[in-house]
C-alpha cells in the first residue's frame, strides 16, 4: 500500500507496537515518538475518565515539544465492578485479574485524542467495549497465560487473538479500538485537520 504524505507531520505518541501496527493499516506516513506522560489515577476518577485523560495527556506531551504536526494520543482502560484494570504487574497480578472476571461482565474503555500541535485544536474520544466472560478454571487461565501472553494488555485481555476464547459475548462499535486504537474515530478526526484518509476525488 501507498503511503499518504500530510502537509503537516502525523505522530504517534505511543510505545505500543499493536497501536503502530493499526495506525499503519491506513496508510499515512507518520513516526512515533513515547509520551513522557505520568499514567496515575486520580482520586474519585472512573475508567473512562482515565483512558480520556491520559489519550489527551499523551498527545499534548508530545505536542508541546513541536511546532507543528497532529499528535495521536491513546489510552485503554478496562473497569470490573468499580475496579479499574491497568496491564498486569506481573503474572499473578494477570491470575488475579482473569480470575476475578470470570463469569462476569468487564467494560472496556479505549481513548483517543487528535491534538493539532500549531493551533492547540484537541480532539477527543472514548469507545465503550462489553465484554462478557465465561467460567474460567484456574487451568484454563494458565494455559491461556502461557500460549498468548498477554502481559502488555490491558485487563490481561488479547481479544483479537486467543482471548476471545475466554469470552461468550463481546459487543461494541470499532474492533479497532479493542486492540487499542479506534480507527473509526481517529479518521474522522483527521478529516476534520483536512486529512482525507480515502480521497474524495482522483487526480487526473
Amino acid at each position: 500500500m501507498s503511503k499518504i504524505e500530510c502537509d503537516h507531520p502525523l505522530i504517534l505518541a505511543s510505545t505500543s507496537p499493536f497501536r503502530k501496527e493499526l495506525l499503519s493499516r491506513l496508510g499515512l506516513e507518520f513516526e512515533v515518538i513515547p509520551p513522557q506522560l505520568e499514567e496515575e489515577t486520580l482520586p474519585g476518577e472512573d475508567g473512562r475518565s482515565l483512558a480520556l485523560r491520559l489519550s489527551a495527556g499523551k498527545a499534548n506531551a508530545v505536542a508541546a515539544t513541536m511546532e507543528k504536526g497532529l499528535i495521536i494520543g491513546s489510552d485503554q482502560t478496562a473497569v470490573l465492578d468499580g475496579e479499574i484494570f491497568g496491564k498486569p504487574r506481573d503474572r499473578a497480578d494477570a491470575v488475579r485479574q482473569l480470575t476475578m472476571s470470570s463469569g462476569r461482565e468487564m467494560q472496556l474503555h479505549t481513548g483517543v485524542a487528535l491534538v493539532n500541535a500549531a493551533t492547540g485544536r484537541v480532539q477527543r474520544d472514548v469507545v465503550s467495549y462489553l465484554a462478557k466472560y465465561r467460567e474460567l478454571t484456574r487451568d484454563q487461565i494458565e494455559h491461556y497465560l502461557d500460549i498468548d501472553t498477554p502481559f502488555g494488555c490491558c485487563g490481561s485481555l488479547r481479544a483479537e487473538s486467543l482471548g476471545i476464547a475466554l469470552l461468550t459475548e463481546l459487543s461494541g462499535p470499532d474492533p479497532s479500538a479493542l486492540i487499542g486504537l479506534p480507527l473509526i474515530c481517529l479518521v474522522q478526526m483527521l478529516e476534520r485537520e483536512g486529512i482525507e484518509v480515502i480521497p474524495n476525488s482522483r487526480s487526473a
